[in-house]
């Protein structure tokens, strides 16, 4: 990031800037390129913009979360969302081969690319009432903040660019994803970074969830599906068997008792757990979903042979406690791979964002957590992940509520972000 050069045109005010390795004076740069950008007449009216056209966008999101899109299944908001990017005019706009819908809004020149993202994808199954309702400025709905603000945050930034007649230096792709919760295990932007757009992402920025938040430290996960099987019996009948649903007992106990630092935070959770077929029978099966997550990598190894050690353990304990009798069998599946990293506080890219959100009054603090940006940080590609603006409560349950007070705000610093870093 480096000195920002202000090309009038006719209607069109070109952002332009060279791109430069991290570096103290790029560093310095993004320090304050807020101020300079709301120093410019064509960006204080996208502001502007972004303010006057908040209720606007408010109804967009509503209209995209009364839209069901529960995990793996996120086509019909995709299809409302790609109809979205060709209405404002958004160029080869596409859904790609896992979903993901793309849509690009060329600069001047193809580089730096920069990826604009916000997910698709709810933690609630197919089914769920995703009807809103509204109580003053609060909306309730699943899914409204999490993460149907980030998509209506990407529109609210397309309008006003549009609207002020903005063109950056290097083009935007703004990408709705697809798998970002639950076992989606980052699908969607594992497919961007790895096939659809490998090699041609220069900084990422995913929008996710309501607050002013900045996140710069991923925290990387690691989730199984672990299933204990046998040959199953009657309860009194057969008793003497070893039982899946034992088995599982004791693994539960042993997760429960796992010793974890609490800096780096590192943390594990059975999150699922089901099987057998009735009260009077041994179970032929019993299964658990575990996830164990750090936003350290060292920590997250060793947490992760802490727990596959406790697994065979609890296999090797149900047999031998029964003499073998109806032996079990333990079948492992790794169902999520999240990795994790950082990006420095110091880095241009959080320093940029930092100056956008002070440029308008406000503060973010920076933060940790597990999104679309785990991909690109782990992959030494500068990302950020920031909040939507607005607050919320209840986020990933049926009572999920969002406050849109002062929610132009998130739209404002979206909007100033994709210009520091699309220049």
């Amino acid at each position: 990031m480096s000195t920002v050069r202000i090309l009038p045109t006719a209607t069109t005010i070109v952002l332009a800037a060279a791109v430069t390795a991290p570096s103290a004076a790029a560093q310095d740069q993004a320090a304050t390129i807020g101020t300079r950008l709301m120093a410019t007449p064509a960006v204080k009216a996208a502001v502007d913009a972004t303010r006057r056209n908040e209720a606007q966008i408010i109804e967009e999101q509503v209209r995209l979360c009364e839209i069901e899109a529960p995990p793996f299944k996120e086509q019909k908001r995709a299809a409302a969302l790609k109809t979205t990017f060709e209405s404002l005019g958004l160029k080869n706009v596409r859904i790609d081969a896992v979903g993901n819908v793309l849509g690009e809004r060329p600069g001047t020149g193809a580089r730096p690319h920069l990826v604009f993202s916000a997910h698709l994808d709810t933690v609630f199954p197919e089914g769920t009432n995703v009807r809103t309702t509204r109580q003053g400025p609060v909306i309730q709905g699943p899914g409204i903040a999490d993460d149907c603000r980030g998509l209506a945050v990407l529109i609210g930034v397309i309008r006003a660019m549009n609207e002020s007649k903005l063109v950056t230096q290097g083009s935007i792709t703004f990408v709705g994803t697809v798998g970002e919760e639950g076992l989606g295990d980052l699908r969607g932007v594992k497919h961007l970074f790895n096939q659809e757009l490998k090699g041609r992402i220069d900084r990422f920025v995913s929008v996710d969830g309501a607050g002013l938040g900045i996140t710069h430290t991923a925290v990387g996960s690691r989730r199984y599906r672990v299933a204990y099987k046998g040959p199953g019996g009657h309860s009194y009948g057969a008793f003497g068997l070893a039982n899946p649903i034992h088995a599982l007992g004791r693994a539960i106990a042993k997760i429960s008792e796992l010793r974890v630092p609490g800096q780096p935070k590192t943390t594990f959770n059975v999150g699922r757990i089901g099987g057998g077929t009735s009260v009077n029978s041994i179970a032929f099966e019993a299964w658990m979903e575990v996830d164990l997550r750090s936003a350290d990598q060292a920590a997250l190894t060793a947490l992760d042979a802490a727990a596959l050690k406790a697994f065979d353990a609890a296999l090797l304990e149900e047999n031998e406690r029964w003499g073998q009798r109806g032996q079990l069998t333990l079948d492992r599946k790794l169902v999520g791979d999240r990795p994790g990293g950082q990006v420095p506080a110091t880095s241009p890219i959080i320093a940029a964002a930092v100056s956008v959100t002070a440029a308008l009054g406000l503060k973010g603090p920076l933060d940790e957590g597990s999104t679309d940006s785990n991909v690109p940080i782990s992959l030494g590609i500068p990302a950020v992940t920031i909040d939507g603006g607005g607050s919320a409560k209840g986020t990933h349950s049926l009572d999920e509520r969002f406050d849109t007070t002062n929610s132009w705000q998130g739209t404002a610093r979206a909007l100033l972000l994709a210009l520091a870093l699309a220049q």
